[in-house]
């Protein structure tokens, strides 16, 4: 699998993956993404801070963000560590999910997150999404806390980098 940065050029299929993405979870019942968000704007935000990656083959297979942002509920819990990033829109593509991809990009933006520096990854995750919930839990995340926002209760996790 090839990673890289993202350019506004990849704009059109990064759009259609995400909006395949939304159509997949509704048929799952996961109304988290919507019209809303992401929206075309986040990721343009994301290509021109260069945080946003994306990992292919012959074709896109995943995106994601990766900076210091993070909302400031996250501030309300214990952490272990002060130098941290924050995983964002981590999306595989629908027609690809089941088949380790979200594994083998987790260990990436590992790799990734320890070659910038950091110890920690930190990310927040909607509780009712069962598949990510899984993905994150699986590979070693841990809940250090919970916020409430527009869709609902998200959980804030973390995964200390060795």
């Amino acid at each position: 699998m090839n990673y890289r940065k993202a350019t506004i050029q990849d704009l059109p299929s990064i759009c259609i993956l995400i909006e395949d993405a939304k159509t997949l979870m509704r048929k799952q019942g996961i109304y988290q993404w919507n019209e809303y968000y992401p929206h075309k704007n986040d990721f343009e935000e994301d290509i021109k801070n260069n945080n946003l990656y994306l990992a292919e083959e012959d074709e896109l297979l995943a995106v994601y963000s990766i900076n210091e942002e993070c909302d400031e509920d996250y501030n309300q819990f214990k952490w272990s560590t002060d130098h941290y990033c924050v995983l964002h829109r981590l999306c595989v593509s629908p027609n690809r999910q089941g088949k380790g991809i979200g594994k083998t990009v987790l260990s990436q933006i590992e790799k990734q997150a320890k070659d910038m520096g950091y110890d920690a990854i930190r990310l927040d995750v909607f509780s009712l999404n069962p598949y990510a919930r899984h993905l994150y839990e699986k590979n070693g995340f841990v809940k250090r806390g919970h916020a409430h926002w527009h869709m609902g209760e998200f959980y804030l996790m973390e995964k200390i980098l060795k």
